[in-house]
């Protein structure tokens, strides 16, 4: 049996992809290097407007970190399809990164990450989960509480 491709899962799991994100600054949101694809860091953001401000565990919960980490993600899918005009040629997500503005003391950092984990094992199945690495750092540009970095394998 051959497995549903992402753009298949997309639309059997109603998901929605937002507009793809355009930069804030001098940058851009994606660079190909050989088979990789690299992302910017990618905020829960639709257009330039934030769907959370503030810090994980002080004025936002961890619910609202794992949909904030969900949101970016998607705004990732959605400049990876811009980019490559489909999700079909992603072979595997290389990297997952999680980087969560949270309180000193907060200690659910997983939790928030699966958010971003959960939505890839919908797009992509199991067997293309990506390993992640998830930090708390005390800021996020523009007062947000995550950063997404997703580096991606694809076909040619």
């Amino acid at each position: 049996m051959v497995a549903a491709s992402a753009e298949a899962r997309i639309r059997e799991t109603g998901l929605v992809l937002p507009p793809p994100p355009t930069p804030f600054g001098a940058y851009v949101e994606a660079v190909q290097v050989g088979s990789l694809l690299f992302l910017s860091g990618m905020l829960p953001v639709v257009g330039h407007t934030p769907l959370y401000i503030g810090r994980v565990g002080s004025g936002l919960s961890v619910g609202d970190g794992y949909d904030a980490a969900k949101a970016a993600c998607l705004s990732g899918l959605s400049a990876a399809r811009a980019h490559l005009g489909s999700l079909d040629r992603i072979r595997t997500v290389a990297k997952l990164g999680v980087y969560i503005a949270a309180s000193d003391d907060f200690r659910e950092h997983p939790k928030v990450a699966d958010g971003a984990s959960e939505l890839l094992l919908s797009v992509f199945g199991q067997s293309r989960l990506p390993p992640r690495i998830v930090l708390g750092v005390s800021s996020i540009p523009l007062g947000m509480p995550l950063e997404v970095e997703l580096v991606l394998d694809i076909n040619p």
